[in-house]
C-alpha cells in the first residue's frame, strides 16, 4: 500500500519512464490546503480501452512486469483520491503520451502524508534511461519555486553509477527545498 503521496509520484513517474517517454515533466503545486502533482510524458500512450483497463487493479498489460496479473499504481491513486474527495485525471493518446494529474486535499484526515519530497525527487531523477525529466515545484506557503532538469543535474554530478553521485544530487535537491522554503 502507498504510505505517502511521494510513493504515488514515484510509481506514476516510473510508468512514464517505462512507457518509453523521452521527455517527462513532473509539476508539483502546493498550497496550505492542497498538494497536487501532474506527470506528463511523450511515451507510447494508451487507447481509451487500455486507459479504462489501466484503472482496474486486476489488469496488467503483461509487458511492464511479465507474469504479473495486476497493476496497482493508477488504480490505487484513483481510489485514494476518491476516498478523500481529491481530484484525479488520466489523459492519454496512443502514440503520443500520457498525462496524470492528482490533487490531494491536505485537510482531510485520511490524506496520506507527502513524505520526503527530496527523497521522492531524487528517486525520480535516478531512474535509469536516456530521458529528460523536468521538475517544477511551486508552493505558496512557504514560498517555494524552483525547476530542476535531469540533464543538467547529471552533467554537473556525473553518472549515476559513480560513487557519491546520488549523495550529491540529494544534497542539491534538499538545498532547493531549504533555500526556497
Amino acid at each position: 500500500m502507498h504510505a505517502e503521496i511521494g510513493d504515488f509520484i514515484v510509481e506514476i513517474l516510473q510508468n512514464a519512464v517505462e512507457s518509453g517517454g523521452r521527455h517527462i515533466r513532473l509539476d508539483i503545486f502546493q498550497t496550505p490546503d492542497s498538494f497536487e502533482f501532474q506527470i506528463q510524458d511523450n511515451g507510447k500512450g494508451m487507447s481509451q480501452s487500455i486507459q479504462d483497463r489501466a484503472l482496474d487493479p486486476f489488469y496488467s498489460d503483461g509487458f511492464k512486469h511479465p507474469g504479473r496479473r495486476v497493476g496497482l499504481g493508477l488504480p490505487f491513486l484513483k481510489q485514494a483520491l476518491e476516498a478523500i474527495g481529491g481530484e484525479f485525471t488520466l489523459e492519454s493518446t496512443e502514440g503520443m503520451g500520457t498525462q496524470v494529474r492528482a490533487k490531494f486535499p491536505l485537510n482531510h484526515v485520511d490524506t496520506p502524508p507527502v513524505g520526503s519530497l527530496s527523497l521522492t525527487l531524487l528517486t525520480c531523477i535516478a531512474f535509469p534511461g536516456e530521458h529528460e525529466l523536468i521538475i517544477t515545484r511551486t508552493c505558496s506557503d512557504p514560498a517555494i519555486e524552483y525547476r530542476i532538469l535531469r540533464s543538467e543535474i547529471l552533467d554537473a554530478a556525473g553518472p549515476l553509477e559513480e560513487p557519491g553521485t546520488l549523495g550529491l544530487i540529494r544534497e542539491y535537491v534538499e538545498s532547493q527545498e531549504d533555500e526556497h522554503g
